[in-house]
């Protein structure tokens, strides 16, 4: 799989952590950096992680579905996409939690990686390499949250929601790109 490829996934993946990270800078414009660090540490851990555990998983039944995998990869993408795109419109509820304790950080965490669990399923069918997918993931995602917390000071919320759209926009579109080169190919 092409290294751009993966950045662009990574750069989707991360839309769900950076708009929290927005919210966290929003609601806790007194962030340190440290705390910010911190934040972007399980974030990024859990969104390196979900996308190897589904990988795992798609490896395990890729010889039965192997004719099929571009199909799949491009539904699962879209599929994902859209969901995003969806719930970008829908409204913010009233936050009242904490994003500086550690069990609503890891909550945030999990809750923002899931969709990156069904990716590394579709991932297991295009790429081979885990350790870089790994590592782009991860970085991606720590680089987007710090930058979103930062952002979260200084701008409104309403970012946040247009790049979730752009994140599901963009996973659409790798999905089709996958199905369209192994359609000609």
């Amino acid at each position: 799989m092409e290294i751009l490829t993966l950045f662009l996934i990574a750069i989707s993946l991360s839309f769900d952590s950076f708009a929290v990270s927005v919210s966290t800078g929003l609601i806790e414009n007194t962030i340190k950096f440290w705390q910010g660090v911190r934040i972007a540490i399980v974030f990024a851990f859990f969104q390196a992680t979900m996308p190897v555990i589904g990988w795992f998983m798609g490896k395990g039944i890729e010889k039965y579905i192997s004719q099929y995998d571009h199909w799949i990869a491009f539904g699962l993408l879209t599929i994902i996409g859209l969901i995003m795109i969806r719930e970008s419109f829908k409204k913010e509820e009233a936050k009242t939690f904490n994003p500086l304790k550690f069990t609503t950080t890891i909550g945030m965490g999990i809750a923002t990686s899931i969709d990156a669990l069904v990716v590394g399923v579709s991932l297991a069918f295009v790429t081979k390499n885990i350790f870089l997918m790994i590592l782009i993931i991860g970085s991606v995602t720590f680089l987007a949250s710090m930058i979103g917390m930062l952002l979260g000071k200084k701008v409104s919320g309403k970012l946040g929601k247009r790049m979730e759209i752009m994140g599901g926009i963009i996973l659409i579109s790798i999905g089709i790109k996958i199905l369209v080169s192994n359609l000609i190919s």
